[in-house]
């Protein structure tokens, strides 16, 4: 039983130390969106959706909520966050060229359309970001608007 007690009491020390530690922060400057926003033009009610459901981990500026502040969970968080700019990151917009734009518009309407995105595990703590079946169909019809956009300009490159 002794030995329990000082792996235990070991464990605790290491988690202890390990809250003085943690993965860098997600705080860019917000207007690296706005070369995406002025290019893709989104109305009101998406760009609306756009900033509460996608922006935490899809640009370069992150709401962190309290639960950051916790080690191991900050650098889960960080991951999540650091895979979703690699996918889909509007805070690099204007570094995309034109196919790639295309390509990312796609897939973003895609995850969309087949609710995979957001992700059920942001839903659970950002209620906010549980679209509606009439939000869905607003970012899919604005994302495949800029979508035939972008194509139209490949056709005419």
């Amino acid at each position: 039983m002794k030995i329990i007690k000082k792996i235990l009491v070991a464990l605790l020390i290491v988690f202890i130390i390990m809250q003085f530690f943690g993965p860098d922060r997600n705080e860019g400057d917000i207007t690296t969106v706005n070369a995406f926003l002025s290019e893709t033009n989104p109305p009101s009610d998406v760009k609306s959706i756009l900033e509460n459901t996608c922006y935490d981990c899809h640009t370069d500026v992150t709401r962190y909520p309290w639960y950051n502040k916790i080690t191991p969970v900050n650098y889960w968080l960080a991951d999540h966050v650091e895979d979703g700019k690699k996918h889909f990151n509007m805070s690099a917009w204007d570094g995309y060229d034109l196919k790639k734009k295309e390509h990312k518009i796609h897939e973003m309407v895609e995850e969309v359309e087949e609710k995979k995105m957001p992700l059920e595990s942001y839903t659970y703590t950002h209620g906010d970001a549980n679209l509606t079946d009439a939000q869905i169909a607003a970012v899919v019809a604005w994302g495949k608007e800029v979508q035939a956009n972008y194509q139209e300009q490949l056709k005419a490159q």
